[in-house]
Protein backbone atom coordinates (compact mmCIF):
# COMPACT_ATOMS: atom_id res chain seq x y z
CA UNK A 1 0.00 0.00 0.00
CA UNK A 2 1.46 3.04 -0.95
CA UNK A 3 0.82 6.36 1.51
CA UNK A 4 1.50 9.94 0.79
CA UNK A 5 2.72 12.09 3.62
CA UNK A 6 2.99 15.90 3.80
CA UNK A 7 4.77 17.16 7.32
CA UNK A 8 6.96 20.09 7.24
CA UNK A 9 8.70 18.73 10.55
CA UNK A 10 11.94 17.32 9.21
CA UNK A 11 12.35 15.02 12.82
CA UNK A 12 8.76 13.89 12.76
CA UNK A 13 8.32 13.38 9.04
CA UNK A 14 11.69 11.29 8.19
CA UNK A 15 10.93 9.27 11.72
CA UNK A 16 7.20 8.44 10.62
CA UNK A 17 8.17 7.49 7.29
CA UNK A 18 10.51 5.05 8.54
CA UNK A 19 7.72 3.76 10.90
CA UNK A 20 5.20 3.09 8.48
CA UNK A 21 8.08 1.27 5.99
CA UNK A 22 8.38 -1.38 8.24
CA UNK A 23 4.36 -2.27 8.02
CA UNK A 24 5.26 -2.28 4.56
CA UNK A 25 3.40 0.69 3.06
CA UNK A 26 5.61 2.57 0.96
CA UNK A 27 5.80 6.13 1.86
CA UNK A 28 6.75 9.36 -0.30
CA UNK A 29 7.30 12.16 1.96
CA UNK A 30 7.32 15.55 1.43
CA UNK A 31 7.66 18.71 3.24
CA UNK A 32 5.94 21.62 1.55
CA UNK A 33 2.25 21.49 0.55
CA UNK A 34 2.97 22.60 -3.17
CA UNK A 35 5.22 19.34 -3.56
CA UNK A 36 2.33 17.11 -1.51
CA UNK A 37 -0.10 17.97 -4.45
CA UNK A 38 2.09 17.29 -7.26
CA UNK A 39 2.57 14.20 -5.90
CA UNK A 40 -0.61 13.42 -5.92
CA UNK A 41 -1.84 14.28 -9.40
CA UNK A 42 1.44 12.29 -10.98
CA UNK A 43 0.53 9.15 -8.02
CA UNK A 44 -2.20 6.95 -6.99
CA UNK A 45 -2.02 6.80 -3.34
CA UNK A 46 -3.52 4.53 -0.89
CA UNK A 47 -4.49 7.25 1.82
CA UNK A 48 -2.87 10.55 2.50
CA UNK A 49 -1.74 11.53 5.60
CA UNK A 50 -1.44 15.78 5.91
CA UNK A 51 -0.12 18.48 8.63
CA UNK A 52 -2.20 21.33 7.76
CA UNK A 53 0.03 24.09 8.74
CA UNK A 54 2.30 23.84 5.35
CA UNK A 55 4.89 25.81 3.87
CA UNK A 56 3.27 26.90 0.22
CA UNK A 57 -0.21 25.69 0.77
CA UNK A 58 -1.91 24.18 3.75
CA UNK A 59 -3.06 20.93 3.81
CA UNK A 60 -6.82 21.97 3.81
CA UNK A 61 -6.04 23.69 0.40
CA UNK A 62 -5.00 20.60 -0.97
CA UNK A 63 -8.03 18.57 0.12
CA UNK A 64 -9.96 21.57 -1.43
CA UNK A 65 -7.89 21.23 -5.18
CA UNK A 66 -7.63 17.50 -4.51
CA UNK A 67 -11.72 16.98 -4.45
CA UNK A 68 -12.07 19.85 -7.04
CA UNK A 69 -10.44 17.39 -9.53
CA UNK A 70 -12.53 14.94 -8.45
CA UNK A 71 -9.70 13.10 -6.68
CA UNK A 72 -11.25 10.34 -3.70
CA UNK A 73 -7.76 9.77 -2.12
CA UNK A 74 -9.04 9.19 1.36
CA UNK A 75 -7.33 11.97 3.23
CA UNK A 76 -5.84 11.98 6.97
CA UNK A 77 -5.13 15.43 8.47
CA UNK A 78 -2.42 14.64 11.50
CA UNK A 79 -2.22 18.20 12.95
CA UNK A 80 -1.44 19.84 16.04
CA UNK A 81 -4.51 21.72 15.23
CA UNK A 82 -7.09 20.57 18.12
CA UNK A 83 -9.65 22.77 17.81
CA UNK A 84 -13.39 21.46 16.97
CA UNK A 85 -13.79 24.60 14.55
CA UNK A 86 -10.38 23.06 12.74
CA UNK A 87 -11.66 19.46 12.70
CA UNK A 88 -15.03 20.77 11.12
CA UNK A 89 -13.28 22.34 8.87
CA UNK A 90 -11.17 19.57 7.91
CA UNK A 91 -13.70 17.25 7.36
CA UNK A 92 -16.33 19.14 5.79
CA UNK A 93 -13.19 20.32 3.33
CA UNK A 94 -13.26 16.61 2.05
CA UNK A 95 -11.15 14.82 4.73
CA UNK A 96 -11.93 11.05 5.77
CA UNK A 97 -10.50 11.33 8.92
CA UNK A 98 -8.76 14.00 11.41
CA UNK A 99 -6.09 12.82 13.96
CA UNK A 100 -4.46 15.30 16.79
CA UNK A 101 -1.02 15.75 17.48
CA UNK A 102 0.62 13.93 19.72
CA UNK A 103 -0.91 10.54 18.55
CA UNK A 104 -0.28 6.62 19.03
CA UNK A 105 1.26 5.09 16.17
CA UNK A 106 -0.56 2.02 16.69
CA UNK A 107 -3.75 4.20 16.70
CA UNK A 108 -2.62 6.13 13.52
CA UNK A 109 -1.93 2.53 12.22
CA UNK A 110 -5.59 1.11 12.79
CA UNK A 111 -7.00 4.48 10.86
CA UNK A 112 -4.80 3.77 8.18
CA UNK A 113 -6.16 0.07 7.83
CA UNK A 114 -9.81 1.70 8.53
CA UNK A 115 -9.54 3.84 5.37
CA UNK A 116 -8.12 0.83 3.31
CA UNK A 117 -11.17 -0.86 4.10
CA UNK A 118 -13.40 1.88 3.16
CA UNK A 119 -11.57 2.29 0.05
CA UNK A 120 -11.60 -1.69 -1.02
CA UNK A 121 -14.79 -1.35 0.13
CA UNK A 122 -14.21 -4.03 2.88
CA UNK A 123 -15.78 -4.24 6.21
CA UNK A 124 -13.63 -7.39 7.36
CA UNK A 125 -10.81 -6.37 9.51
CA UNK A 126 -9.48 -10.19 9.21
CA UNK A 127 -8.63 -11.16 5.63
CA UNK A 128 -10.20 -14.83 4.12
CA UNK A 129 -9.04 -16.50 1.10
CA UNK A 130 -9.67 -20.62 1.01
CA UNK A 131 -8.18 -21.77 4.32
CA UNK A 132 -6.00 -18.98 5.04
CA UNK A 133 -6.55 -16.47 7.23
CA UNK A 134 -4.75 -13.10 7.59
CA UNK A 135 -5.11 -10.12 10.06
CA UNK A 136 -3.17 -6.98 9.38
CA UNK A 137 -3.01 -5.73 12.61
CA UNK A 138 -2.16 -8.61 14.83
CA UNK A 139 0.68 -9.40 12.07
CA UNK A 140 -0.68 -12.88 12.30
CA UNK A 141 -1.80 -15.27 9.27
CA UNK A 142 -3.11 -19.08 9.37
CA UNK A 143 -3.80 -22.11 7.36
CA UNK A 144 -6.08 -24.24 8.50
CA UNK A 145 -6.88 -22.50 11.74
CA UNK A 146 -2.64 -22.97 12.37
CA UNK A 147 -0.75 -20.44 12.72
CA UNK A 148 1.85 -19.51 9.66
CA UNK A 149 5.48 -18.43 10.41
CA UNK A 150 5.67 -15.79 7.60
CA UNK A 151 9.20 -13.32 7.27
CA UNK A 152 8.17 -9.71 6.74
CA UNK A 153 8.50 -9.57 2.69
CA UNK A 154 6.29 -12.92 2.41
CA UNK A 155 3.33 -11.52 5.14
CA UNK A 156 3.07 -8.52 3.19
CA UNK A 157 3.37 -9.24 -0.22
CA UNK A 158 0.67 -11.94 1.10
CA UNK A 159 -1.43 -9.36 2.81
CA UNK A 160 -1.20 -7.20 -0.41
CA UNK A 161 -2.75 -10.14 -2.58
CA UNK A 162 -5.23 -10.61 0.05
CA UNK A 163 -6.61 -7.82 0.03
CA UNK A 164 -6.96 -7.23 -3.96
CA UNK A 165 -8.23 -10.95 -3.94
CA UNK A 166 -9.98 -11.80 -7.17
CA UNK A 167 -7.64 -9.38 -9.03
CA UNK A 168 -4.37 -10.28 -10.80
CA UNK A 169 -1.29 -7.25 -9.13
CA UNK A 170 1.14 -6.48 -11.18
CA UNK A 171 4.74 -6.91 -10.12
CA UNK A 172 4.83 -3.12 -11.14
CA UNK A 173 1.94 -2.37 -8.83
CA UNK A 174 3.55 -4.48 -5.49
CA UNK A 175 6.68 -3.01 -5.86
CA UNK A 176 4.94 0.14 -5.93
CA UNK A 177 3.01 -0.57 -3.06
CA UNK A 178 5.51 -1.94 -0.81
CA UNK A 179 8.03 0.68 -1.57
CA UNK A 180 9.10 3.87 -1.73
CA UNK A 181 10.37 5.61 -4.78
CA UNK A 182 13.56 5.69 -3.43
CA UNK A 183 13.74 2.03 -2.88
CA UNK A 184 15.35 -0.29 -4.92
CA UNK A 185 14.67 -4.50 -4.94
CA UNK A 186 16.04 -7.03 -6.69
CA UNK A 187 15.23 -8.45 -9.92
CA UNK A 188 14.41 -11.80 -8.77
CA UNK A 189 12.93 -10.63 -5.12
CA UNK A 190 8.98 -10.91 -5.89
CA UNK A 191 9.22 -14.17 -7.66
CA UNK A 192 11.41 -16.07 -4.74
CA UNK A 193 8.83 -14.19 -2.17
CA UNK A 194 5.73 -15.74 -3.86
CA UNK A 195 8.12 -19.31 -4.62
CA UNK A 196 8.39 -19.30 -0.49
CA UNK A 197 4.25 -18.35 0.29
CA UNK A 198 3.88 -21.21 -2.80
CA UNK A 199 5.55 -23.64 -0.49
CA UNK A 200 3.59 -22.97 2.65
CA UNK A 201 0.16 -22.36 1.52
CA UNK A 202 0.20 -24.57 -1.64
CA UNK A 203 1.36 -24.41 -5.16
CA UNK A 204 -1.83 -23.32 -6.42
CA UNK A 205 -3.09 -20.72 -3.33
CA UNK A 206 -1.22 -17.89 -5.35
CA UNK A 207 -2.14 -17.64 -9.49
CA UNK A 208 -0.53 -16.19 -11.87
CA UNK A 209 0.04 -15.39 -15.60
CA UNK A 210 3.29 -14.73 -17.30
CA UNK A 211 3.07 -10.50 -18.05
CA UNK A 212 0.05 -9.84 -16.29
CA UNK A 213 0.67 -10.52 -12.45
CA UNK A 214 0.12 -12.66 -9.36
CA UNK A 215 -3.34 -13.35 -7.54
CA UNK A 216 -5.78 -14.97 -4.91
CA UNK A 217 -9.22 -16.30 -5.11
CA UNK A 218 -11.77 -14.12 -3.37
Amino acid sequence: MRILLVEDDHILGPSLKRALEKHAYGVDWFSDGDSGLSACDDNEYAVAILDVNLPKMSGFDIVRALRSKANRTPVLFLTALDSIKHRVEGLDGGADDYLVKPFDLDELLARIRALARRRDGRAMTVLVSGDVELDPAALVARKGGEPLHLPAKEFHLLRLLMERAGRYVTKTDIEYALYDAESTTESNTIEVTVYNLRRKLGSTFIKSIRGVGYMVER
